[in-house]
């Protein structure tokens, strides 16, 4: 599993949405390659981030994504054999399902990967296909030089203890590197979690940063023991989503979220940054939300203004220092919603000790603090009302109203515990739909059929979506998932801008920001870029067999057809050459050797321009 950087590089996924050429899938049939992950571990462990300074960490090279893994999310309503079908077809094979949104992690062939990537973008079965990213932690070296814990004043802590002593009853899932279950200020606070690392419920620290995390947002206070946090009695869920080293994968932090929710947890704390430009995250966060918690995010460590979308499935939160100005390091844009104390706070650190850390992945459990006191107070609160609460009561920074730096403004506990205790939260009617194009993305260039996917969320209820092009409607949903296809070759060549407006039913309008995109229909009239066509004409898909399987294949080619070649689970077992526009191929497959149960047979044409044409049937071995 795979890296981009925490400091907000993760791109949202837009398809290429009119591909008529066939991805080539020459190696990926060779279904059981497999990349030996433990040595691409190896190479993680070998840059070393264990203690850098953000200098050098952003001077690391790191990889991009892992080498031979997609996600993708199934459209609604998509069977799942139809979805199996198209991805079988590129030889990527099923790694993992997450039934609950409809992500399905796949392993393909890490020399054809982009290809393979176009190929699954252009099918409308998928609402997205995206790298299997990796996530940075996203800590700065320590600065000891401030007092010891100064931002429990600083979002006035002591104040809202009185209202609610300790957030008890509102647990907090930590995804991040495991917890130290032994620590004095830890131990007994943990409730049951899991590893979507490896796959089972051993939740130990094995890097020293979920320690430091779980501690900023719930280590236990009022105890005469070391230290105190925001939530002193909140349990804590330990989910552990990194490698040894320190990263999540976008795989594991989507399996993270979905597990917490469904295993009680009130927060959810990620401290790696940019997680909302993943799409599959956005719909495990979106999942947690309609499960009635609330995700909390860091914003990053570049001190940059980082492209990252704004997404209303989580609270994205940057870091100030103790005299409220912003820090350094810390990420800027659109996407970040509030700030909250993020230099020099001291925490609890594996093996028993305390120190000091900054970086947003500290002023991001603060914020999840704030959220369990809140729920202590009222578990009846909605993540709507929570979100609503703290952008209300949070102090403004910065310029007047919200800004890119500080969000909404610095977290202030007592305030969005006074609100909560004053009139049981609930977000006024003439709040807007947020609304967000997330296919195609700013700036791609598209052609014929384009998918333009959108994501809006209310209050009260989004009633309907209209898509515009160039400033005129020209298409309406009212059904989420948010969908609409666009005949690209209607209109001209250049540049075209998307907007999508949502309505609530109160009547209240949101408009999302602007996109560009470049369509280019043109045809040179000289290239071939049509696919040769594939007919399995037997065996049907679904048929049984016994001792053997005869395999027939017709091909037709608008210009000529090149070579055909079958493979039965992924190995190659027959193949022709031809030269004209329409070939035909017999195999027969002695399966004495093959086991009982389910086979795919894959053929691929080429034709003389590289264009590459594919079906493929599932067949069944009798006793």
């Amino acid at each position: 599993m795979s890296p981009t950087s925490a400091h907000g590089l993760v791109c949202p996924i837009s398809p290429k949405l009119t591909v008529s050429v066939r991805s080539r899938v020459e190696s990926v049939m060779l279904g059981h390659y497999r990349i030996a992950q433990r040595y691409f571990f190896l190479l993680l462990a070998s840059i070393g981030i264990g203690s850098v300074t953000l200098g050098s960490a952003n001077a690391q090279t790191l990889p991009a994504s892992v080498p031979d893994e997609l996600l993708v999310g199934v459209r609604r309503g998509v069977a799942h054999s139809r979805a199996r079908t198209a991805y079988l077809t590129t030889g990527a094979t099923l790694i993992k399902e997450i039934p609950q949104i409809g992500v399905h992690r796949l392993r393909v062939d890490p020399s054809n990967i982009d290809a393979i990537e176009r190929t699954l973008k252009s099918r409308r079965d998928f609402t997205f296909v995206e790298r299997n990213r990796a996530f940075r932690p996203t800590r700065i070296p320590n600065d000891p030089l401030y007092p010891l814990q100064w931002h429990l004043q600083q979002i006035q802590g002591p104040a809202a203890w009185d209202l609610v002593p300790s957030g008890a009853g509102a647990v907090i899932a930590i995804l991040d590197s495991g917890v130290d279950a032994t620590h004095p200020d830890l131990a007994g606070k943990l409730v049951p979690g899991f590893n979507t690392f490896d796959d089972d419920t051993n939740t130990a620290d094995v890097y020293g940063h979920g320690t430091r995390v779980a501690g900023a947002a719930a280590a236990s206070g009022n105890n005469g023991t070391g230290l105190a946090s925001v939530a002193w009695d909140s349990p804590i869920m330990p989910i552990r989503v990194t490698d040894t080293d320190g990263f999540a994968y976008t795989s594991t932090l989507v399996e993270g979220l979905v597990w917490a929710a469904d295993n009680g947890a009130s927060v959810m704390n990620m401290s790696f940054a940019a997680v909302a430009g993943s799409p599959a995250l956005r719909a495990a966060a979106e999942y947690a939300m309609q499960q009635g918690a609330v995700v909390v995010a860091s914003a990053g460590n570049c001190g940059c203004l980082d492209s990252t979308p704004d997404t209303p499935y989580l609270i994205s939160v940057g870091a100030t220092d103790r005299n409220d100005e912003l820090a350094s390091f810390s990420s800027r844009g659109d996407y970040v919603d509030l700030a909250a104390p993020g230099v020099s706070i001291y925490t609890t650190r594996s093996g028993g000790s305390y120190g000091f850390a900054s970086g947003t992945s500290f002023s991001s459990p603060v914020v999840a603090g704030v959220v369990a006191l809140m729920f202590s107070l009222n578990p009846n609160l909605t993540p709507l009302d929570v979100s609503a609460v703290l952008e209300s009561t949070a102090d403004d920074l910065g310029a007047a109203g919200y800004d890119t730096s500080f969000g909404h403004g610095r977290v202030n506990a007592y305030q969005a515990l006074l609100a909560v205790l004053g009139s049981p939260p609930d977000p006024p009617e003439d709040l807007p739909p947020t609304v967000t194009i997330l296919t195609p993305e700013d700036g791609e260039m598209v052609s014929g059929t384009v998918a333009v996917d959108v994501s809006a969320a209310d209050d009260i209820g989004v009633s309907a979506v209209e898509l515009y092009l160039d400033g005129d409607a020209i298409a309406t949903d009212t059904t989420a998932p948010f969908s609409f296809s666009w005949n690209s070759t209607l209109d001209s060549d250049g540049a075209h801008v998307l907007e999508a407006v949502a309505y609530d039913t109160a009547g209240n309008t949101g408009t999302s920001p602007a996109l560009e995109v470049q369509v280019d229909n043109s045809d040179t009239g000289t290239e071939d870029h049509t696919a040769p066509i594939v007919v399995i004409k037997s065996p049907k898909d679904g048929r049984k067999f016994y001792r053997a399987v005869r395999v027939r294949v017709l091909v037709k080619d608008n210009v000529q057809v090149e070579r055909i070649e079958v493979y039965f689970d992924g190995q190659l077992i027959g193949s022709e050459s031809c030269d004209s526009d329409s070939c035909k191929v017999r195999v027969v497959r002695k399966t004495k050797d093959a086991a009982k149960g389910e086979h795919s047979i894959i053929a691929l044409a080429y034709d003389s321009s590289g264009n590459i044409g594919s079906a493929a049937v599932s067949v069944t071995k009798r006793k």
